[in-house]
């Protein structure tokens, strides 16, 4: 029986649960499987799975809310949800119809599509599957949405070890299967990207969109400590949307509430032309080729993300920050600093520019370690089992 499979995807390939999406996707055997994507954002990544034959359209009034790590903000973005909700009316009424019409099994491919899980639940008998990529600060509004994916879902996919002790600590235990995100197997680039300074430069790379919590703001201070020791041959390459919100503290607020963003903070702290702003990329993998670390300097702690697997699959060493050494082993594939300290992590590039034989002896460990946990075709089949799982589940229950 072919399994026909409808995928909600909340980023449209602006992110990294949209892409780690598509790799799976990419490495189905779509005579098994047949996959209709739904995006609720437009972006490349509609032309992508055009190119692989996977209908996939764009949907910009499916709702969807995640729970944050402050009451105001939980509060108000909860409010503003519940008004997206009612007026995605029609929305609601075709993704309805269409699955019960159309469909075995929905993917809803990131826990904030919980609670439209949950109106939806009742009102079908398709197989359920939620994926949660992120970790949930523990409140309120997170044991709520932990509850709501326990109600919509049939099983629950966690990226990492993290996320599925994270929602068993929050109230639920032996909850769903660890899938780690596929990436694509090494291979140059058919293009590489132009930068446009020069090849002596050690390029530092970052692929995030900004947040606070990603911390993307940390790597001006690094630029300072580097630019106090002379060490500006070392530049940051960042992919991703460089935007602030007014909502943010201190200085970065400040530009914010004046309409300016990261580049303008690095100009701010004199560091400007110690850095290129990218934007969001499509291909990042052109850019990372020629970019010689990557660095993640969240401030949740996750050295485990798809930007830090997309470097490590290039080749990339990574210096990142937490303790978990699933894919980051210190003194491996990167370096893993407990804590965020701007002069150690200065340290850290300044060793690795200037012990290049390191620095690929680390790349290759990591691209070793990342091809055997992140295999396209195994992980692929991985979650086509759970797809199936969930559909025979559903099934049992009718029956009963």
């Amino acid at each position: 029986m072919t399994l026909k499979v409808l995928a909600l995807d909340i980023e449209g390939g602006h992110g990294g649960s949209s892409k780690s999406l598509y790799t799976s996707i990419l490495h189905l055997d779509l005579n098994e499987v047949n996959v209709e994507v739904w995006c609720k954002r437009k972006g490349s990544i509609q032309q992508r799975y055009m190119d692989i034959g996977v209908c996939c359209r764009v949907k910009p009034d499916m709702p969807k809310v995640s729970a944050l790590s402050r009451l105001s903000r939980n509060t108000y973005a909860h409010a503003v949800f519940l008004w997206q909700f009612v007026r995605a009316y029609h929305f609601r009424a075709e993704l309805l119809d269409e699955i019960n019409n159309r469909f075995d099994v929905v993917h809803f491919n990131h826990e904030s599509l919980a609670w439209l899980g949950v109106w939806l639940r009742s009102r079908t008998n398709a197989g359920f599957v939620l994926h949660n990529r992120t970790m949930l600060h523990d409140s309120f509004f997170a044991r709520a949405q932990i509850r709501a994916m326990n109600t919509a879902a049939d099983d629950v996919i966690f990226i990492t070890e993290n996320e599925q002790e994270n929602v068993r600590r929050l109230g639920i235990g032996n909850l769903g299967s660890v899938i780690y995100n596929p990436v694509e197997s090494y291979k140059k680039p058919s293009k590489c990207h132009q930068l446009e300074s020069d090849r002596t430069t050690f390029k530092v790379c970052c692929l995030s969109n900004f947040s606070w919590n990603r911390g993307l703001d940390r790597l001006v201070e690094v630029a300072e400590v580097l630019k106090s020791r002379k060490r500006t041959n070392i530049e940051f390459v960042v992919l991703g949307e460089a935007g602030l919100s007014g909502s943010l503290p201190g200085e970065l607020g400040k530009i914010a509430r004046n309409g300016g963003t990261l580049v303008d903070y690095a100009a701010s702290r004199d560091v400007a032309e110690m850095f290129m702003f990218l934007g969001h990329v499509s291909k990042p993998e052109q850019v990372l080729f020629v970019c010689d670390i990557v660095v993640k300097l969240s401030r949740e702690l996750n050295p485990w993300g798809r930007d830090i697997l997309e470097g490590m699959a290039m080749g990339k060493p990574i210096i990142g920050i937490g303790t978990y050494e699933g894919f980051v082993k210190n003194d491996e594939t990167g370096y893993l600093l407990p804590n965020y300290d701007a002069k150690h992590i200065a340290d850290k590039i300044v060793y690795l520019a200037e012990n290049p034989e390191k620095s690929s002896r680390m790349g290759l460990n990591a691209r070793k370690l990342v091809e055997e946990k992140c295999n396209g075709v195994e992980r692929a089949h991985d979650l086509v089992q759970v797809w199936r799982n969930a559909w025979h589940l559903r099934n049992l229950h009718i029956e009963d």
